[in-house]
Parts: structure tokens; sequence; C-alpha cells
């Protein structure tokens, strides 16, 4: 069965307004930062750059996963956005060490901010980064679309941060407080980068899903009228919001014209709680051998005895 990813339109289209206005701000504060000669704002127009890096990656695997399943790729290329939220997520942990880092060395060495120009450039940021954030939460169950997501959330909440901070350095003169902030921001980018790339390890090792109970569905399949035994039970994810699910099913022995129930009671359970439409279930009237619950590998010498001594299983999608 080949899956196809839908495309998704007005995720292109926000995606392609994100990257229109990041790039105008990115624009903005290189020239800003030249013309009052602040280093500062000149790290923000690199900071930003990141931002864009990771809008194109983001957009181009949106278009990726919209494409249909081939013969090579017969699932698609649905993980072209996990793949992108992993990249995503790794390059905001390593802007937070940077961040974390250079703030540390601006204690041992201050450096002379203008608060002013500061504000008026961080309030741009915050608008800038607050529409893009808002236009992008609605499509945020999409790991891929969150990754993005917490890039400008997060840089909507340095933004304005920056300005409150160069709001109290203009008042009290006080340039610690730059770092300070520097640092609390780099933290909260931090602790939110590490969840998705935990999330998108999980899908790319073929994890259980983290919102499922492999106990659970197993006791749900058994529970169907007719099942004998489930055995050699795999459940792993497609895309950030798509499952699927392999197993053998142990039932009496009937002709397989009278099975056709069992495994529709089956499908309706796996669909209607745990959300799982993509199933390859096989019955059999003797279980497998299994180890932990999952089938054992046969010997290479035995292969041909064993799918002769199984000839009666049935297989079903």
């Amino acid at each position: 069965m080949h899956m196809v990813a839908s495309p998704n339109s007005k995720m292109q289209r926000v995606l392609q307004l994100s990257m229109v206005l990041t790039l105008a701000y990115v624009g903005a504060t290189f020239y800003f930062g030249l013309r009052a000669h602040s280093l500062a704002l000149i790290s923000e127009a690199g900071h930003n750059v990141s931002d864009l890096l990771a809008i194109v990656l983001s957009f181009v695997a949106v278009y990726f996963q919209a494409r249909p399943a081939t013969d090579q790729k017969t699932f698609g290329y649905q993980r072209a956005g996990v793949l992108a939220a992993f990249v995503n997520a790794a390059t905001l942990i390593v802007l937070s060490i940077w961040i974390a880092f250079a703030a540390i060395h601006r204690f041992s060495v201050p450096v002379e901010v203008q608060p002013k120009l500061m504000m008026y450039v961080a309030a741009a940021g915050v608008l800038m980064n607050g529409t893009i954030a808002t236009l992008l939460w609605k499509f945020s169950g999409d790991v891929n679309i969150r990754s993005v997501f917490l890039h400008m959330l997060g840089d909507t909440l340095s933004t304005a941060a920056v300005i409150a901070g160069g709001a109290a350095i203009f008042f009290t003169h006080m340039s610690w407080i730059d770092p300070v902030l520097s640092i609390l921001i780099a933290g909260m980018i931090l602790w939110s980068s590490i969840g998705i790339i935990r999330e998108t390890l999980n899908i790319l090792l073929e994890g259980t899903p983290r919102n499922l109970e492999l106990g659970e569905i197993r006791q749900a399949m058994a529970s169907v009228d007719g099942v004998l035994n489930v055995h050699d039970l795999h459940v792993w994810s497609l895309g950030s919001q798509s499952h699927a699910l392999a197993s053998h099913v142990t039932i009496a022995e009937m002709p397989m014209s009278e099975c056709s129930s069992i495994l529709a009671d089956i499908k309706c359970a796996l669909r209607d709680r745990f959300h799982i439409t993509h199933t390859t279930i096989q019955f059999e009237i003797t279980g497998c051998e299994t180890t932990h619950g999952c089938a054992a590998p046969p010997e290479l010498e035995a292969i041909g005895a064993h799918s002769h001594g199984h000839d009666h299983h049935g297989h079903a999608h």
C-alpha cells in the first residue's frame, strides 16, 4: 500500500510569507547595525539568518512531504519534515550554547550598547517575529512546523526582552542586564530544542509513538472476539502525525472468508481508539516463536522450512 502525504498549500504560503518578512528584517538590522557601528545589531542580523535558513529548510521539507509515494519511496516523503525539525532543533541548541558563552564573556569584557537604537530595532523584531509565530501556531501540530514556531517564538520573546533590557540600561546604565537576559533566553531555547530532538529521534529510530502505550494496543486487539493471541506487535510513526502498525494475530482455524469480520473489528479498534489507520495484520492458527514479545529472527538454514510450515497463514492489510 502506497502512502501519499496530503499537500498543504496554506502551510506553504505561511512559510513563504515568513521567509519574506525574515529576509527584510535581516537586511534592516544589518543596515542599521553598520550605520550605528553596533556589533550587537549585526549579530542580531546573523541570528535571524539562522531563522531564515530554518524556514527555508522547513519549506523544502513541506514541499517534499506533498510529493506522492513511489516504488523507491513507498511511504512517500513524510519524514522529510521530521528530519528538517531535527536539524532545526540541533541548530537551536548550538545557537543557545553560543549565546550563553557570549553572554558570560560580556561579564568580563563589558560592551557599551546604544539602548535607544536597540529598542527601536527590537520593537520591529517583536512585530515581525510575533506575526510569523502567530501564523505558524495553527500548524504547530506538525513537528517540522513546531520547530520553526519555536524559532520564531524564541525570537519574539528574546527581542521583547531586548526592549525591556534596553529600557533598563537607558535608565540605570547597568550594562550587565544585557548578558543576564541573554543567558535566560538561551536556557529557554535549549529546553524547547531538547524536546524537539527527543521527539524526532524517537520517530527516526522507529520508536513507539510517545502518546501510545503498546500494552494498551495489545489489550485492545486481544479483546476483539475471535482473537486468541497478539504477538510480534510493532507500532511506529511514519511522520509526526501518522502511525503504522504490524502484528501477528492468532485465531481459531477457519476459512479465510470467515475471518474478515475479525480483521474489520481489529482495524476499527485501532482507528477509533488510537488513530492508527495504516495496519498490516497477519492471521495464523499457531503462534510464532517470540523473544520479549517480538518475533525471533529465524536462522538462515531454517527459512525454507519455516515458509513451508506456515502455508496456512493469512496475510491482511
